[in-house]
């Protein structure tokens, strides 16, 4: 039975979730039409540009990003305490930004509201208003809508553009959410779209490669995206982490590496830099490119340790959690 996405969101667990959503029928129509020889890559664009502009007005940031000719995943962390730090002024001013607001808010911006139930009202509203700033569904329904609208105006169609509801996999620790990251910015590699990060058009590795090139050599370990959440190495998967627990020039050399290894002519042995990264979350090569080449197929709802895939079971009211096979991956890993 196909459960709420409300259900599936447990923040007490994880921040940090993967998203995905399909074209209807998986068409490509975001890509190339081999029917009607049309291309539509404009459009990947019109993704990026949504999520950057819904990064600045809901508290969800983005991790990673690639945007298929078919689909588009998202690695987003939730960032529920920004949202309940802002003040009411702030999440009107967010929200409206969106849509159109309310009658009585207005009232209240203008000091207008004429008797205390009016205000109690009105601030009622804006709470509803700050836990949709921080709500997975919401921020997905805005940059889906968009682009549908967008779509079908070219188009002059109506009807769907998305394959109904997005997927959502919860990512409950450190190594899923660095498997995860990896394996949204190699799609492009793995669909033999590109040959390198530094080519993978609409991703999120290429956007970060970008930034610190264009910063020069002085700057670069500190370059970073401003859309992006960045890399800041400290309090591992924590609620109150501000950036991803990783290094950034650790995080690019895993990803260069992987994306030779998933190629079979550039296979080679793991480099001496890449050692320290699977010592620290005690996995080996093989494990981790059969995850990082078929990570949808290995985790379903979710992606863990099986200690906390447990945990997230009961949080989300399951019996179980399911996974595909065995977590090669997670065999040495103790939590």
């Amino acid at each position: 039975m196909t459960r709420a996405k409300k259900e599936q969101v447990c923040l007490d667990a994880t921040p940090y979730y993967h998203c995905i959503c399909r074209c209807v029928r998986r068409a490509f129509l975001c890509g190339d039409d081999k029917f009607t020889g049309q291309n539509f890559d404009h459009r990947k664009q019109w993704v990026v540009d949504k999520i950057t502009t819904l990064s600045t007005i809901f508290t969800i940031d983005v991790c990673a990003y690639a945007v298929m000719s078919n689909h588009y995943h998202l690695v987003l962390k939730v960032d529920k305490d920004k949202a309940d730090s802002l003040s009411d002024y702030d999440v009107v001013m967010r929200w409206k930004q969106l849509f159109n607001g309310h009658i009585m808010v207005d009232r209240w911006l203008t000091n207008k509201a004429t008797t205390q139930a009016e205000k109690d009202k009105t601030l009622e509203l804006i709470q509803v208003w700050r836990a949709r700033l921080y709500d997975l569904g919401w921020y997905m329904r805005c940059l889906n809508e968009s682009i549908a609208v967008q779509a079908n105006k070219e188009d002059n169609c109506k009807g769907r553009f998305w394959e109904g509801r997005f997927k959502s996999q919860a990512l409950l620790d450190e190594t899923a959410l660095l498997s995860c990251m990896v394996y949204v910015d190699l799609n492009p590699i793995r669909a033999a779209i590109a040959e390198t990060p530094e080519n993978s058009d609409f991703t999120s590795i290429q956007q970060r490669l970008k930034t610190v090139a264009k910063a020069g050599i002085k700057e670069s370990k500190q370059a970073q995206p401003d859309n992006i959440l960045p890399f800041t190495y400290y309090q591992p998967h924590s609620k109150q982490q501000i950036g991803l627990p990783f290094k950034l020039i650790d995080y690019f050399q895993l990803v260069e590496w992987t994306g030779r290894c998933i190629r079979e002519d550039k296979r080679g042995s793991i480099p001496a830099h890449i050692k320290p990264i699977f010592e620290r979350f005690m996995v080996n090569e093989q494990d981790w490119l059969e995850t990082i080449t078929a990570f949808n197929r290995h985790f379903i709802h979710a992606a863990g340790s099986p200690v906390n895939m447990a945990k997230w079971a009961v949080s989300t009211h399951r019996k179980w959690c399911a996974t595909h096979r065995t977590l090669k991956l997670y065999k040495n890993v103790e939590h």
